[in-house]
């Protein structure tokens, strides 16, 4: 999953893609680097980032949505938490909506999903953007999440949204601290007992440069590592910004035996 963020604040590419064409354009080199869906948000969600109004995040994403649609059959999701943007962007052409707050942000997300039939990928957070990042506490990170995003599961599915339409995201980076996320990471093959495919945001966050300890290190190097680990484990779905770099690590990957069962 490449990502184009058309946001000023991002934390790793903010401003870049901004403009309508520029995002297109980049969107079109991620396709043609080996992306296999494309995930448009125009909000930022990085720790103390301010929220958006609707009317704004509208502004920034339909025009980049339409655009990539009428040029490229890659799927495209929407990464938003608001319904009312989640509903315009799949009347633009998106087919999933990729929710930070696991479709708990605006109670008529749900309805959206369902009468859309598109796709749904709940994410488990701790707190807010705003607050998230404050002071993360878990007794059992891997085991508090697993549950949290069984009960977002099953709210959906009571909801009749069809599970094969539900995609898990332990949200990594998100209200938790550098041991967190690794623990988690070290994990995620358990997840897969929820029985929905999952999906990872790892890509260029602050635990690589911790592990590295390096905070002025690129992250891209970090961020393949990772992506191994994760195709070992058999997430199905990586949510990154360096797509060729990854997608061509997972190529060599497979070739040389590195992802069981192949």
């Amino acid at each position: 999953m490449g990502i184009i963020n058309v946001t000023p604040d991002s934390f790793s590419d903010g401003g870049q893609f901004l403009d309508a064409r520029a995002a297109i354009d980049h969107a079109l080199r991620l396709v043609d680097q080996g992306a296999d869906l494309l995930d448009v948000g125009g909000e930022s969600t990085r720790p103390y980032s301010d929220p958006v109004a609707v009317d704004e995040e509208l502004r920034r994403v339909l025009p980049v949505i339409e655009g990539i649609c009428r040029r490229t059959d890659t799927p495209v999701s929407i990464d938003t938490s608001k319904a009312e943007v989640a509903r315009r962007a799949i009347d633009a052409g998106a087919e999933i909506i990729n929710d930070v707050t696991a479709f708990t942000g605006d109670p008529a997300m749900l309805e959206v999903a369902r009468q859309s039939a598109s796709g749904a990928c709940l994410m488990h957070m701790q707190g807010t953007p705003q607050t998230m990042q404050d002071d993360p506490r878990y007794v059992d990170v891997v085991e508090e999440v697993f549950a949290y995003l069984a009960e977002r599961r099953d709210a959906l599915i009571e909801a009749r949204i069809d599970r094969a339409r539900i995609a898990l995201d332990p949200g990594i980076g998100f209200g938790k601290t550098h041991a967190h996320n690794l623990q988690l990471l070290r994990h995620c093959r358990r997840f897969h007992r929820l029985g929905c495919p999952l999906l990872v945001g790892h890509s260029r966050k602050g635990f690589i440069a911790h592990v590295l300890r390096d905070k002025q290190t690129g992250r891209t190097a970090g961020t393949v590592g990772v992506a191994c680990s994760l195709a070992r484990a058999g997430v199905q779905i990586l949510r990154v910004h360096d797509v060729a770099a990854v997608r061509q690590a997972l190529l060599l990957f497979e070739a040389a035996g590195g992802i069981e069962g192949r």
